[in-house]
């Protein structure tokens, strides 16, 4: 016979073999904690870009030669779009796990019921929502001046995808890495930047010297600018079905080693 005075606790809850509400509650965490400061995370990246774009126009368009089979600019704008959209993926989940652990409250996301691949989705996800949410309004802005046209659909799509995830997965692998400030902007600083500038973002890589062509080659950065350039302007410096393929072994790869440094603790768990 029960007794009221004491009640039984309630039975533990059952999530299923996938914990839905947590993951997607993690989810929207990442995604409303970027678009609290919509201005500095989504507008801001909108003007650098833009920058970027008149600096080369105005420097380079009046003598620039056709690239690709396309004017100089009409080439470069899908770079410039695809590097800021990896770069706010890499900055939404490399902020956010950093802050956490300086902070001490990492064990708010370490706590509940989440296994190992459902927290590094969730994040990574959310660092995928601020890239295309970046890259949306980047091109908004972009077409206003630049002629531009969808091509292949689907490589844009997949690329802005698929290349936003890498970036968000390699921010969070820093970030877990990471024990202060410093430690992120060396990753910034040394592996992102480098990597990024020297993927074909402002030029075609048929154009470099034999050892850096293959240095870009070897680069997984230049298959997704490569491929979602090629949506745009029908062309790449690399076979589609090639950059597609280096994409999607590049995404696993980080994709299991985030996992497994979240499901191990590697350097969370004290």
């Amino acid at each position: 016979m029960r007794d009221d005075a004491n009640p039984l606790p309630p039975p533990p809850r059952s999530y299923g073999a996938v914990n839905w509400l947590g993951a997607w509650t993690l989810f929207m965490k990442e995604v409303r904690r970027f678009l609290k400061v919509y201005f500095q995370t989504i507008m801001a990246p909108v003007v650098t870009t833009l920058l970027f774009l008149a600096v080369f126009s105005l420097a380079l368009g009046p003598v620039a030669a056709e690239v690709g089979g396309v004017p100089f600019i009409q080439f470069l704008a899908p770079g410039l779009i695809m590097m800021a959209m990896v770069q706010n993926a890499f900055a939404n989940t490399s902020s956010s796990l950093i802050i956490a652990k300086v902070q001490g409250n990492i064990i708010d996301m370490l706590m509940p019921p989440l296994s190992g691949i459902e927290m590094t989705l969730a994040v990574a996800l959310g660092g995928v929502a601020r890239g295309l949410a970046v890259g949306c309004a980047v091109t908004a802005a972009m077409v206003v001046f630049v002629p531009m046209q969808a091509s292949a659909p689907g490589l844009i799509v997949y690329h802005a995808v698929m290349g936003s995830l890498m970036l968000s997965l390699l921010g969070m692998l820093g970030g877990i890495w990471a024990d202060k400030f410093d430690h992120m902007a060396a990753v910034t600083n040394f592996i992102v930047t480098p990597l990024s500038f020297l993927s074909g973002t402002f030029y075609s890589i048929e154009r470099l010297p034999e050892n850096l062509h293959a240095f870009a080659l070897a680069n997984p950065f230049f298959y997704m600018i490569d491929g979602f350039r090629a949506g745009f302007i029908g062309h790449g410096d690399a076979p589609a079905a090639v950059g597609v393929a280096v994409v999607a072994v590049a995404d696993c790869l980080l994709l299991a080693a985030t996992w497994r440094m979240l499901a191990t603790g590697y350097k969370l768990k004290g």
